[in-house]
């Protein structure tokens, strides 16, 4: 409480708070959301099985119109990126400084989990457990790891993006848009092909408003900076009541006449059966919620941001984020321990969908998973919560700040390249160690290589 407290009285005046806070609500929101519509029941091996209720919930689907956060993230994603490297360049940093030290908190708690889940998946598998089984539980625990596939390719474009951000404004996610609209129809008419890049192209969009919200919060200009263009070149991004409600206006009518009226499904979370997918690749649907959210998100923010100057709402603010991505990257295995222990001990209840029954266990079972995620964060979340300042270096020569970027854009390849690996593999398929080992080694370099730039390793050329 002291560290809080002491961190709370040392926030600047000029912190947007508001940001802090929609981390913080977006990712306990994924966790309740994913833990409360999870349906466990038994396999014709007589092995326990979960799967999704909202198959079973039609009424709930425009519920997930709310429930989807994701865009949330990336777009408070864009604000945080864009405040830390705007404050590394004024400090005579580099970008790919930046990128490096951008990737310690990304990369610690990820490690750890992986990590611990590959050690506990080969012991099990020496102890005789069946790899394809062993394969299945892993990959259920790292369902997280999509989406942080998505934003560690995110991270490293902030340079350029930002950049461009700072030419063109707001006509950049106009663009980024048409292009997801184009995949969009490939998806429906065809090729299908033309929809892969709306898994970059949909979250950088996202990602760009987060800019255009940082630049409208800083009013001090630059001696000779020129004025703020007009129209879709409009850098700042308008933060009043009335374009908050214009944006959720117009964002709800989009979702509404979209999905009712148009080819997309109505639930923004995967639906099995349905002929499209919401998230994956975001879609047209998706960008329409978003710009409700953020609508939303603009129509709250005085309120809340009066509510933060409080202490102890601020103070729990900043206690929730110190352990953010521990939660985010465990929950879904505080849901494997959970259902083992209560699957051994003989009471796994397994309700049908609907019932009465299933919704009454839905408090319990909330409860129970919490104090077992509140477990798992308190042993893994001083991985995340600790922090370091980057160790002094003295300027590099033009060669070793080329090789220092080669490798650090490396190192993210290397990160993503091992989580796709990681998705993209059959969760059915025999992996003693419960993750493919392609995956695993690749994120390990990756995530090496980034730890050897972070000693300050050729910085000094």
């Amino acid at each position: 409480m002291r560290r809080l407290r002491q961190l709370a009285e040392r926030t600047p005046v000029t912190r947007e708070r508001y940001v802090d806070l929609l981390r913080a609500l977006a990712i306990t929101m994924v966790v309740l959301g994913h833990w409360g519509v999870t349906v466990i029941g038994y396999d014709r091996a007589g092995r326990p099985a979960g799967h999704s209720a909202l198959g079973d919930l039609p009424w709930a689907w425009p519920l997930t119109w709310v429930a989807q956060v994701i865009p949330v993230f990336f777009l408070v994603g864009g604000y945080a990126n864009a405040a830390s490297l705007a404050a590394r360049r004024r400090r005579g940093g580099t970008p790919t400084g930046w990128l490096v030290d951008r990737s310690a908190r990304l990369v610690r708690p990820t490690t750890a989990l992986l990590v611990v889940l590959a050690a506990g998946a080969a012991v099990a598998t020496l102890r005789g457990a069946d790899p394809a089984q062993v394969r299945t539980v892993v990959w259920f625990a790292t369902i997280p790891l999509w989406f942080l596939a998505a934003y560690l390719v995110v991270v490293p474009l902030t340079p350029p993006m930002y950049a461009l951000h700072r030419r063109f404004g707001l006509a950049v996610p106009v663009v980024l848009v048409g292009l997801v609209a184009l995949g969009d129809a490939g998806r429906i008419w065809g090729p299908s092909g033309l929809a892969t890049g709306n898994y970059l192209f949909g979250w950088l969009a996202v990602h760009q408003l987060g800019f255009a919200w940082y630049d409208s919060r800083t009013q001090e200009r630059s001696r000779g900076e020129a004025p703020e263009p007009r129209g879709l070149r409009r850098r700042r991004l308008p933060l009043s009541r009335t374009a908050g409600t214009a944006l959720l206006a117009t964002g709800l009518v989009a979702v509404v006449l979209l999905t009712l009226v148009g080819p997309y499904p109505v639930a923004m979370l995967n639906v099995p059966g349905e002929r499209l997918d919401n998230t994956a690749p975001p879609s047209l649907a998706l960008l329409a919620v978003a710009t409700a959210q953020l609508g939303l998100i603009l129509l709250l923010r005085e309120p809340a941001g009066r509510w933060l100057r409080r202490p102890r709402p601020w103070r729990a603010v900043i206690a929730v984020n110190a352990v953010v991505l521990t939660v985010f990257l465990w929950h879904l295995t505080a849901a494997v321990l959970l259902v083992g222990l209560l699957d051994a001990l003989g009471a796994l209840p397994t309700p049908p969908v609907g019932s009465a029954a299933w919704w009454g266990w839905r408090i319990p079972w909330l409860l129970a998973l919490t104090v077992v995620l509140a477990a798992l964060v308190a042993v893994f979340g001083p991985i995340e919560a600790r922090t370091r300042r980057p160790p002094a270096t003295a300027p590099a020569g033009e060669g070793a700040r080329r090789l220092r970027t080669a490798l650090a854009v490396l190192g993210y390849a290397g990160l993503v390249a091992g989580l796709l690996l990681n998705s993209l593999a059959r969760k059915s398929a025999p992996e003693p160690l419960g993750l493919p080992a392609p995956a695993l080694v690749a994120y390990l370099a990756g995530a090496g290589v980034l730890r050897l730039l972070r000693s300050g390793w050729g910085s000094r050329g």
